[in-house]
């Protein structure tokens, strides 16, 4: 992304309340120098990008990569729980609120930050014809990056929200009582149209190009938002899903010289670190920036990809680990992240042959060596079962400390079979998950099950690559991009589109695809929908995916998908809480709040 500074970050913020046509306060002031936004796009190329600029404001803020983006679009669903199964925590991303009264404001944050997006977008197309370009084609290009941006913002809307405000053009009013249009109306009028100009008009990029969309990113997207399209009971636009999708394929196997499209040949490559910045499988990804002479941020130097703290285990439960400023900036990380994997997630990855798919052992961490001298006490002992000799008995920093082991591993057996007297930690998979209960296990005899807090961590979001703001504060910014869409998606969109257009004739082929490269037994048989759902928690999990991906194929209709999948959670759900609430920050301060606010909240 271009950097930004705080002067830009500011006037983006007021730029963007600006253009909302939804309840805000403002104060009628005199403008004596007479400057507008017309003015300003009208005296340079270089001053309309500054308006464009802006339009990254709000993704930038709240959508991919920041603090609670990823719990709104992984939270709340089959493949994840919260750490060590707690339901008193985060309950609002991973519980569907346990019971309680709905908290209706943490979506304040996105909510704002969407509509202040899409009012950054509506002022830059509406006033490309003021700049000073030198062909229709150089203004396009830019229209075309806008017109992206507003899609990805409405579609995010949409999917979180359901209806909202359609709006399309920079404010001339506000508007105390504002309308919702229907989703799909949205997708038709909006997000498809912007999709395709920017599929028609951006430019190709290259592997180096970030944040700013390019025509693969486009294309991607476009694909995605057209098979989201049957969520709401029509095909009308899966014909063009499966069109995207293929042009993207066919530009893949064949070297990439249309769109770039690539697919690395092994698994591991793709969140190979060393691939992160220039990463080839990436449609589109973000990355930010942060150096001595400023950053790119508005959330702060430190508050940049914030995956990386999401995903670890609580191995501090141990004492041969500690949480300290050293293991933060290596790439196994210390800081105990949120999002545990559900029995379900990991039962995913057994094949049917009773070996597990490759994919596991390369997407999640399972051992950790010691990064403190620790002595076993009796505490420790009792907590994991160990053989009362281990008390007194000592681990070095780098010594092994935790071991996960899966029935599946080869070296299950022998590990169990020393449980009580190694020196480390070894936590058996069924000292955690309960797979006749399909969930986790959370006492142990009389008491809390300490095992509960160590399980498979994802790590495909791990960073060693940190800007340090504040060393003492353990203030450290990941400067990793974050893959929003990427090739191995669309191979899996088009085996869905497939199957929804020809009754899946060809959609194991694409999904053979995918497992092929991870290594992975290919699968044989005819592809349902629920074979590619399965396949998607596989090669995405961890992805920004699967909220979207509940909804769209009807498993957040009823309870009876959780109930089979992740049982803890069905509990809570209903089917209203498929929507997230609309801000009451926002309803509110409007005078229909009740009105607009979604059902259930």
């Amino acid at each position: 992304m271009k950097k930004m500074n705080f002067k830009n970050i500011l006037f983006s913020a007021a730029l963007a309340a600006g253009a909302m046509s939804l309840a805000s306060c403002s104060l009628e002031e005199e403008n004596p120098g007479g400057f507008t936004m017309e003015n300003m796009a009208a005296n340079s190329v270089e001053s309309y990008q500054t308006l464009l600029n802006q339009c990254y404001f709000g993704m930038e803020r709240f959508l991919y990569g920041t603090d609670g983006f990823m719990e709104l679009t992984e939270g709340d669903t089959d493949l994840w729980t919260y750490q060590g199964n707690q339901n008193t925590s985060y309950t609002q991303y991973f519980w569907f609120f346990a019971g309680a009264a709905p908290n209706t404001t943490y979506t304040n944050g996105i909510w704002n930050s969407l509509y202040d997006g899409i009012g950054s977008c509506n002022m830059a197309i509406s006033l490309a014809n003021k700049a000073p370009f030198k062909t229709e084609a150089e203004r396009n290009v830019k229209v075309a990056e806008a017109r992206f941006l507003r899609a990805i913002y409405y579609f995010n809307a949409v999917e979180q929200f359901g209806g909202v405000t359609m709006i399309t053009e920079p404010a001339s009013s506000m508007n105390f009582a504002p309308t919702r249009t229907e989703p799909l109306t949205i997708y038709k009028e909006i997000i498809i149209p912007d999709l395709e100009f920017a599929v028609e008009w951006l430019d190709k990029g290259n592997d180096a190009t970030t944040t700013q969309p390019t025509k693969k990113a486009a294309l991607g997207m476009l694909a995605k938002v057209c098979l989201q399209t049957k969520e709401y009971a029509t095909d009308e636009y899966i014909p063009e899903a499966l069109d995207a999708a293929k042009k993207l394929i066919t530009d893949c196997e064949s070297g990439g010289s249309t769109y770039g499209a690539y697919m690395y040949p092994t698994y591991e490559e793709v969140f190979a670190e060393k691939n992160n910045k220039e990463n080839k499988e990436a449609l589109w990804k973000h990355r930010w920036y942060a150096g001595s002479d400023g950053h790119g941020s508005s959330n702060g130097n430190f508050k940049l990809n914030r995956n990386d703290e999401k995903f670890l285990c609580n191995i501090n439960k141990f004492g041969a680990r500690e949480d300290n400023q050293t293991s933060r900036l290596t790439w196994e990380g210390s800081q105990a992240g949120i999002f545990m994997p559900t029995q379900y997630l990991l039962n995913l990855y057994v094949q049917q042959d009773g070996t597990l798919d490759p994919r596991f052992h390369k997407s999640f961490t399972t051992q950790w060596n010691a990064n403190r001298i620790y002595e076993w006490d009796e505490s420790s002992k009792n907590n994991f079962g160990k053989e009362d000799a281990i008390v007194g008995k000592k681990l070095n920093t780098g010594d092994l400390a935790i071991k996960i082991v899966m029935p599946q591993d080869a070296d299950y057996a022998a590990e169990v079979s020393k449980k009580v007297t190694a020196n480390y930690l070894i936590v058996d998979y069924k000292d955690v998950y309960d797979d006749a209960n399909k969930n986790v296990i959370t006492e142990r005899g009389a008491g809390e099950n300490m095992f509960r807090y160590f399980y498979p961590s994802l790590n495909k979001h791990n960073s060693s690559n940190y800007y340090v703001a504040n060393a003492s504060k353990k203030r450290n910014g990941n400067l990793n991009a974050t893959f929003i869409i990427r090739m191995a998606e669309i191979y899996l969109i088009a085996a869905e589109a497939d199957i929804y257009l020809n009754g899946g004739a060809n959609a194991m082929g694409y999904i053979n695809k995918v497992r092929q490269r991870a290594g992975a037994t290919p699968l044989t048989g005819s592809a349902s929908v629920r074979t590619v759902l399965d396949e998607r928690g596989r090669e995405l999990c961890g992805e920004y995916c699967r909220f979207y991906d509940l909804k769209r194929t009807g498993m957040f209709k009823d309870n009876s998908y959780l109930q089979a999948t992740h049982p803890d959670l069905a509990r809570y759900f209903k089917p209203e809480y498929a929507l997230r609430p609309i801000s009451t920050t926002f309803t509110n301060g409007i005078n229909n709040g009740a009105e607009y606010q979604n059902p259930g909240y």
